[in-house]
């Protein structure tokens, strides 16, 4: 599952470019030579990946506590399902999840303190503002916490988050420094993709669901194979 964190956050960096581009083009600090400007979007992009990780480490605490009570299977099949339902029905999970209070107020406190923080000029800030970046509501990233949660690890929900904040890096990376905004029209196709994505995944957890109840259900051969025999 492992190398599906890496590749979303690649393929899905369009997606990335697309929404959260403005704020890395508006970085303080890129006026100061390709090495130093080089620097500050790394710096950027670090906050977002340590965020990320951290969000699964929180995640695979509760994917942990799934596992060990003997969910994990049924889970990660009811996830594959409602991500199915999510693309076949357009979902925008992103409006439905700023709709509930608590996220809500977080989004409102992420973006204050963004605009404070883009008016700054230091290394803390470049660093703090991707870490805030990284709190956005986003459907990308959704998706992405739904396969740490299935993992039913803290190490291994952290490593997949941090692996799909890696993907993210080089497209972002290239958009921080070319200076260059994605077309609307780009972002408009780039957003109908992201079903295609919910499908994909979807069909994994049912498949990696199915694959943990299935060798409980089917031993039949296995058993049969056991069964002491006269000659």
């Amino acid at each position: 599952m492992f190398w599906a964190a890496f590749i979303t956050g690649l393929l899905g960096s369009l997606h990335c470019v697309g929404m959260c581009g403005p704020i890395a083009l508006a970085l303080p600090c890129q006026g100061t030579g390709r090495v130093a400007a080089a620097g500050n979007v790394l710096l950027y992009n670090l906050g977002r990946v340590i965020t990320y990780a951290l969000l699964g480490t929180v995640i695979g605490l509760l994917g942990k506590g799934l596992w060990l009570a003997g969910m994990q299977a049924y889970f990660s099949i009811a996830l594959g399902v409602l991500l199915l339902l999510i693309a076949l029905f357009s979902v925008n999970v992103e409006h439905n999840i700023l709709r509930i209070p608590a996220f809500w107020r977080l989004n409102q406190w992420v973006k204050i303190n963004l605009a404070q923080l883009l008016k700054q000029n230091s290394p803390r800030t470049l660093f703090m503002i991707g870490a805030l970046n990284g709190l956005l509501p986003c459907g990308l990233v959704y998706m992405a916490i739904v396969g740490a949660l299935a993992l039913g690890s803290i190490a291994e929900g952290s490593l997949y988050m941090a692996l799909f904040g890696l993907g993210t890096l080089p497209l972002m990376l290239l958009t921080a420094l070319s200076g260059q905004f994605i077309s609307l029209g780009w972002r408009n196709r780039i957003r109908k993709l992201l079903p295609v994505f919910l499908v994909g995944f979807a069909i994994l957890f049912i498949l990696r669901g199915i694959n943990f109840v299935a060798p409980i259900a089917f031993r039949f051969q296995e058993n049969w194979d056991q069964v002491p025999m006269c000659h």
